[in-house]
């Protein structure tokens, strides 16, 4: 079984195509190629390494070399791509439904400080930030967005409703449009209501201040956050820049 930082034949030809590519001629050293660069990455992302740690004897280049590749991809916006990439791919198998959709928001600890962190309410006031999570009924990730950990849920729905992308892959118009919101208590305010009626998606949101649950969806977003902070580099922030943490959450999104 190969490890899973190895990326096989059918992942990359997803991948591949939505790469920047080095203009011929360009002066400089050849660059390290890109698929392995990429292995380097997951690596570190799947193990939590430090990227001066990176083995050299592994054959993806340098821990700098990775880092400044992820830089440069998230700039281009390729990581995003790549989840929509694969999201395609799932809509034309029919495993996304997009009319139940789950958000929630979970806590990791920053331990460098940095942009987009803040003081935890439930971690004692430590250094940490949040990562909010969008996911169809089945698990499967539409947006992923970053916040300070003391910021409150509700506050960062609309990004997360902007980031969702149409989704192509099967015959006729792309989906877009939510049908059903299913939430916990930190959404139930007026401005999450108003949102949604704008957007004209029905909410199915715990009151607070009442024994209200929403079990019925929640575990299917605490599901897809639990797989996405096995990978060692999303359970702990490492990164103050919020590019080089995001590029990680696109990727893992994508994964």
């Amino acid at each position: 079984m190969a490890a899973p930082w190895i990326v096989d034949d059918e992942l990359w030809a997803v991948i591949e195509p939505l790469l920047p590519v080095k203009p011929a001629g360009t002066p400089g050293p050849p660059q390290m190629d890109s698929r392995r660069v990429l292995q380097g990455i997951l690596f570190v992302l799947i193990t939590g390494i430090g990227w001066e740690d990176l083995p050299q004897e592994l054959g993806f280049g340098s821990g700098m070399t990775c880092w400044r590749r992820l830089r440069d991809w998230q700039a281009a916006g390729v990581f995003e791509q790549i989840h929509q990439a694969v999201l395609a791919r799932a809509h034309a198998a029919r495993l996304i439904d997009f009319d139940r959709v789950m958000v929630d928001g979970s806590h990791v600890r920053a331990k460098k400080r940095g942009a987009a962190t803040g003081p935890s309410p439930v971690d004692r006031a430590k250094t940490g930030s949040k990562h909010h999570l969008l996911t169809c009924a089945n698990g499967f990730p539409l947006a992923i967005a970053l916040s300070a950990a003391n910021v409150n849920d509700h506050l960062v729905l609309p990004t997360l409703l902007d980031r969702v992308r149409p989704l192509r892959g099967r015959p006729g118009q792309p989906r877009r449009r939510i049908t059903n919101l299913i939430a916990d208590k930190g959404y139930d305010y007026p401005s999450v209501y108003s949102e949604l009626r704008q957007r004209h998606i029905t909410g199915y949101i715990a009151r607070r201040g009442t024994r209200d649950k929403v079990t019925a969806g929640r575990w299917i977003v605490e599901q897809t956050f639990a797989l996405l902070h096995q990978y060692r580099r999303l359970a702990i922030r490492w990164e103050r820049r919020t590019d080089i943490h995001h590029g990680f959450l696109d990727l893992a999104a994508a994964l």
